[in-house]
């Protein structure tokens, strides 16, 4: 709290004279370039490793980074946030980020029964863990932990599609889905790659080439949906199974 605080009066003397204009012109109503869904993790800061502003996201975070499916009772936090996100703020882009060491994903492997409402909460991701029982890995040389968190943000992907609202956007090309992980120890950005079935690493040239084929799918004319070009095919086609 004390590192807060010291925040909080730093901000005022140094820098909220720089942000006046911007929070000024953001109280008249927002319109972020898309939508994040994120871990609850202190350690994950999308503001740090994609360097965004205020305004930029509209984020959602929660323990595990899941998101409940469509047809649960209404008053899911994440389920009204994509809604809000897709019928209102009508975004083009949903990310699902996922990260390493993630305190959710050790939970959820070792059936911590000392974290009740913890177990509960994580419920839902029961047949991700299924499936990694099973044998389901993606490429890389990663801790049990970690490829359970991979497979994990490619399940929330899947989950997202199953929303009305969300499928009918990604029909019309209106909408992008992006799965992301974040390395903590390599301090590294990985986007999924479902032609490779791998998370890759977000470097310039991977963000360059995205950016040609976003540039293209929105060119007038463009036949190729943008969800097609961009966006994560089913779960199923980008994972392994390992004896």
């Amino acid at each position: 709290m004390r590192k807060l605080l010291q925040g909080v009066s730093e901000f005022r003397a140094r820098r909220r004279s720089a942000y006046r204009e911007t929070f000024a012109r953001l109280a008249l109503g927002q319109s972020p370039d898309a939508l994040l869904i994120a871990c609850s993790d202190s350690r994950v800061a999308p503001n740090v490793f994609a360097s965004t502003q205020p305004g930029d996201i509209f984020v959602i975070r929660n323990v595990g980074n899941l998101v409940s499916a469509p047809d649960q009772p209404p008053g899911a936090s994440e389920a009204a946030g994509l809604e809000f996100a897709l019928r209102r703020l009508e975004v083009a882009d949903i990310i699902v980020c996922g990260h390493s060491s993630c305190g959710a994903m050790q939970a959820l492997l070792a059936s911590a029964s000392d974290l009740p409402r913890v177990s509960a909460w994580l419920r839902p991701a029961a047949p991700v863990l299924a499936r990694f029982r099973a044998g389901a890995r993606l490429p890389g040389e990663w801790s049990d932990a970690d490829q359970l968190s991979q497979l994990n943000v490619l399940a929330q992907l899947e989950q997202i599609r199953a929303y009305p609202e969300a499928r009918e956007r990604l029909s019309a090309g209106r909408l992008r889905l992006h799965g992301w992980w974040f390395d903590l120890a390599g301090t590294e950005l990985r986007d999924y790659d479902p032609t490779l079935g791998a998370f890759v690493p977000l470097d310039e040239p991977r963000v360059q080439a995205i950016l040609a084929r976003m540039d293209a799918d929105s060119a007038p004319g463009a036949s190729v949906p943008a969800c097609a070009a961009v966006g994560v095919r089913s779960e199923a086609a980008g994972l392994k199974h390992h004896q």
